[in-house]
């Protein structure tokens, strides 16, 4: 395989992933806050602030109004805007196309179907009333390519490469969503009597991450900053955690790299320095500092992301 090629099939993995976290970021938000128990986390200029956050693209003007047309269409159909759902679904699809003789038909057909549903979605439809139907038809159609990507292909270092993306991703994407829905904590914290420990924003965030259901299963009690971080950083069994996320990426990086040797520069080796750190880590140090542990777990995940492009695809 190309290296070239190998490029590609991981950043596919990684745009697919994306847009199916900001897709579910939007809704989640948009929804939940109408059956919020404070006035913050109902407030619409709050729901869309953190909607820029999550994408990098935080308003620093406290006194601007947002339009929610505009943040809608901008987050989720601006040809423009670089993180855009419409730009990764499309340039999921570039990178399939430079890798076609790789992938299965079925996936191919599964990618091009998708990129054509978000092309082709009506923006005044969108920003009106479609979002739900929009980031619901996002949700389903990652997890069909999720399927195709597991159920059609070899599971050889193709395979291995696209987990590899979608890992690490997802590890980046949870990650952020933490760090947004901190920050909103934060700003909710008083409204309503409410402490930072119980906020709504906590119950926001395990929805985000499709793991509300599961947090309520493990603890058996209301989600607090403690467990809810706990869940979706540190426990191995939870799919969204990015502890399980570094798992798995440890896993496929083995395939395509099984010597057992010692070796301090290869991308396996930084992997399992940073699981070690957090497998061994307790909440109550993380929570103390969360600012620091967001910082600290993105630049582990780019560090990963850039070792991966120079043991492999470098060309």
């Amino acid at each position: 395989m190309l290296a070239r090629v190998a490029n590609n099939l991981f950043w596919m993995g990684r745009y697919i992933e994306r847009s199916e976290h900001i897709a579910r970021y939007m809704s989640v938000n948009y929804f939940s806050s109408l059956d919020a128990p404070n006035q913050i986390s109902q407030d619409r200029q709050f729901v869309l602030r953190s909607m820029l956050f999550m994408v990098g693209e935080p308003e620093k003007d406290f006194n601007k109004i947002l339009t929610e047309e505009n943040i809608l269409y901008k987050i989720g159909l601006d040809p423009e805007f670089h993180f855009s759902i419409l730009n990764n679904v499309k340039l999921a699809r570039e990178n399939a196309n430079s890798a076609r003789d790789l992938i299965s038909t079925e996936l191919y057909e599964a990618i091009n179907k998708f990129y054509h549903f978000v092309l082709n979605y009506p923006r005044a439809i969108f920003v009106k009333s479609g979002l739900h139907d929009f980031t619901t038809n996002i949700a389903e159609m990652s997890a069909i390519l999720r399927g195709k990507i597991r159920g059609t292909l070899l599971h050889d270092s193709v395979y291995a490469i696209i987990l590899m993306g979608v890992n690490i991703e997802r590890a980046t994407q949870v990650t952020r969503m933490i760090n947004s829905k901190y920050n909103d904590a934060l700003l909710a914290q008083g409204s309503y009597n409410e402490k930072f420990s119980k906020s709504f924003e906590w119950t926001t965030l395990l929805k985000c991450a499709e793991s509300y259901d599961m947090m309520r299963r493990f603890y058996k009690k209301t989600p607090t900053s403690i467990s809810t971080l706990e869940f979706l950083i540190l426990n191995p069994n939870c799919p969204r955690s990015v502890m399980n996320s570094l798992n798995q990426v440890y896993k496929h990086v083995r395939i395509l790299n099984p010597e057992k040797r010692y070796n301090k520069a290869s991308t396996a080796f930084l992997i399992g320095r940073v699981r070690a750190e957090y497998e061994f880590k307790f909440i109550e140090e993380i929570e103390q500092d969360i600012k620091s542990f967001i910082e600290n777990i993105l630049k582990s995940l780019a560090e990963i992301s850039n070792k991966v492009d120079e043991e492999f695809f470098h060309y």
